[in-house]
């Protein structure tokens, strides 16, 4: 099997990986193509969103989801579910956006662009153009943060893994986790001024 097969669509399902089942996962561990599969089509949405967030480019993102799904088909055999597949799967992701980081040898910064997508529907013009300020100042700010605060931010509430899960994924304690979280709260209080009291 060429684990290049598994290109990145152009299509990006926003199906959560903790959907995965342990069914399907013993499938892949087995090395069914068709698993393999439904396994890239299942993530791959959620690894370029974190990427793309994380990167702020699309190429960038687009080149460690391809990347990331080509470890994550190679290395599925190997695990074991002694951690959440979820905490296992942004673990790869996160190392992947530090090496791309370690390539670019320069900060990256997210855009503003596709942020309507987190506002809420049915808003008036008035409520959504200030809404959707609050929500680029944000982005903006969390751009800003250095990648050990900005992983943990990004990790903890844009995909809404437990303090565990962040510290599996990035290999860390949980005390560490709630560190890193304690400090980006204040550089973002900090930097956005106006909307202090909304972070």
């Amino acid at each position: 099997m060429r684990h290049s097969e598994y290109l990145v669509s152009s299509r990006w399902t926003e199906e959560s990986p903790n959907s995965v089942d342990a069914p399907l996962l013993e499938r892949c561990r087995s090395g069914d193509r068709a698993a393999l599969e439904e396994l890239v089509e299942r993530v791959q949405g959620r690894v370029y969103n974190f990427a793309m967030r994380a990167s702020g480019s699309r190429t960038a993102a687009q080149d460690i989801t391809q990347r990331v799904l080509i470890k994550m088909v190679r290395e599925v055999s190997a695990f074991r579910a002694e951690a959440s597949f979820t905490s296992w799967l942004y673990r790869i992701v996160v190392n992947e956006w530090i090496d791309e980081r370690r390539r670019l040898k320069r900060l990256v910064y997210l855009p503003v662009e596709g942020l309507a997508r987190w506002r809420s529907a049915g808003l008036g013009p008035e409520q959504a153009h200030g809404r959707g300020e609050r929500e680029e100042a944000v982005m903006a700010a969390v751009a800003r943060l250095e990648p050990n605060l900005r992983s943990v931010v990004l990790l903890r509430y844009l995909e809404d893994l437990s303090y565990e899960e962040v510290a599996l994924a990035l290999g860390c304690s949980m005390g560490t986790v709630a560190s890193r979280l304690s400090r980006a709260h204040a550089k973002l209080k900090d930097w956005l001024g106006a909307y202090r009291d909304e972070v």
